[in-house]
């Protein structure tokens, strides 16, 4: 059966999955969601004899059905390849009582290696597919980890080139140095003064901004993105969650069709909206556990109803998550507004005119699967060291948020209900962060110590991603205003 997108804004035509993919963005504003969401029809026993890669082609073949067999598995044996430091691609590590779902073994060390390492693939095999001609401009705003994943997966792809904006002071000293050195023709990062939030609705108005659209066709370019809001990024995510469940199945840890709760640090929305996809096709997915750092929009959210970003932008060692406009979770509003295009038109509306919106209270009934919660700086330090003391397990701070909220939501409901944690970095992306929670006394030494320090602590080998960068030049310096944004796009095309 035939899956088709549409917008969650809903005044263009469905289109196919090849091109939501090469779209991005519809052109009404809204986010290509599926007009249904397939099922997963395998039995577990069957999927728990399968490598991730098989596992991949399962999934994926039921929402880009517009893709042969043989483009979307030459897609994934070109993603999910040696450039991954286990043959699993996404190990689980049990510590604690909760299974960590590593997601970090890809070229950056972070868990948009699961989705950007094959995006390159589908979007070239779509724009072969929509026989286009123009060369494909990825443009794409990053808290940290987006933009170097996106880099390292389109550095060099005939056919693209790859803008990447970040917030000049709100990434850590190792994802800065690891976006600043990548090499490739077709790639550009600029640094802006402001902080992510800024940087995303920027991307978002050179989306929609048809005049510069028009321009830039002029000079042959057409933009797409890299970012979560591509229908291609969200669906190679939802692929980790069946192999873990998978796994947990083969490893003998749960029964057939018994239930999992699924915890994810969260800021995009993106990666527990895959696991909410996930579940409605069909996983034995009990609680959606929403982690967030002291940026609470969602916890706040989903307590309340109502969604506001107007508060104070908070800087955290978990910079990844700190977003106050998480835009994901339209498609999550789409869906619980009954697919009402119109109504969650207008909330998206007040969102952009006032900051803020309310859902109705039949909308907040659909949230019952979701459990929201925050965890402070402190607390998100404590989880660290607590686990490493304990364990020897040494996870980021991304990932301690997800531990923490865990834990609460434990104390919470009682609930022992066996649970994923998606670690979504390695600690070596935040070693100071990491390492400072360990002990303060680490925080004399420069980043490189760092890391060679947790590695000895944690007996983990540094990975190639953070030995590559220890010497790698700067090439890349540009700095500019958010509202300098669409000039210096322009420049760097010499459009």
């Amino acid at each position: 059966m035939e899956t088709l997108y549409r917008s969650t804004r809903g005044t263009g035509a469905c289109v196919t999955a090849s091109q939501a993919i090469l779209k991005g963005l519809s052109d009404d504003g809204g986010l290509f969601v599926p007009t249904q969401i397939p099922t997963l029809d395998i039995p577990v026993e069957k999927l728990a004899s399968m490598t991730y890669q098989e596992i991949a082609y399962e999934v994926m073949s039921r929402f880009l059905t517009d893709f042969t067999e043989e483009e979307l598995k030459d897609c994934i044996d070109k993603a999910y390849d040696s450039k991954f430091d286990t043959e699993e691609i996404a190990p689980l590590a049990k510590a604690d009582g909760a299974y960590y779902l590593e997601l970090f073994h890809g070229a950056t060390i972070a868990f948009k290696d699961m989705a950007l390492s094959i995006l390159p693939h589908l979007l070239t095999t779509s724009a072969k597919k929509n026989h286009v001609e123009n060369e494909i401009v990825i443009l794409t705003a990053t808290s940290g980890d987006t933009g170097k994943a996106a880099m390292a997966g389109f550095a060099d792809v005939p056919g693209t080139k790859i803008i990447v904006f970040y917030p000049k002071n709100g990434v850590s000293p190792i994802q800065e140095k690891q976006m600043v050195t990548q090499k490739g023709k077709n790639t550009y990062v600029v640094g802006i003064t402001g902080n992510f939030d800024d940087a995303q609705t920027g991307v978002k108005k050179m989306f929609n901004d048809k005049e510069m659209a028009a321009e830039l066709a002029k000079s042959g370019y057409q933009f797409s993105s890299a970012n979560s809001i591509n229908i291609g990024r969200l669906v190679p995510q939802i692929v980790y969650y069946v192999y873990a469940y998978a796994m947990l199945y083969k490893n003998g840890e749960i029964k057939e069709g018994e239930k999992i709760n699924v915890t994810v640090p969260t800021g995009n929305f993106g990666n527990i909206l895959a696991a909410f996809y996930a579940k409605n096709m069909g996983l034995p997915i009990e609680k959606l556990i929403c982690a967030s750092n002291e940026n609470k929009v969602l916890y706040d959210f989903f307590t309340t109803g109502s969604y506001d970003r107007n508060r104070a932008f908070i800087l955290t060692t978990s910079p990844s998550m700190d977003i106050l406009i998480s835009s994901n979770l339209e498609r999550l509003i789409y869906r619980i507004a009954g697919d009402d295009a119109q109504k969650n038109r207008a909330l998206m509306e007040n969102l952009s005119k006032c900051g803020k919106y309310e859902i109705t209270d039949s909308m907040k009934e659909q949230l019952k699967d979701f459990y929201g919660n925050y965890a402070t700086e402190e607390e998100t330090a404590r989880v660290i060291k607590n686990l490493y003391q304990d364990t020897g397990y040494v996870i980021d701070t991304h990932t301690a948020v997800a531990a923490c909220v865990y834990e609460k939501y434990k104390a919470d409901t009682k609930d022992e209900t066996k649970t994923v944690i998606a670690s979504t970095a390695s600690p070596f992306k935040f070693t100071r962060s990491v390492m400072n929670a360990i002990d303060q006394r680490y925080d004399a030494m420069g980043d490189f110590e760092l890391v060679d320090e947790l590695s000895k602590i944690a007996n983990v080998k540094v990975p190639k991603a953070i030995e590559e960068i220890r010497t790698a030049p700067v090439l890349h310096d540009i700095v500019v205003d958010a509202e300098d944004m669409p000039t210096i796009v322009k420049k760097l095309l010499n459009a």
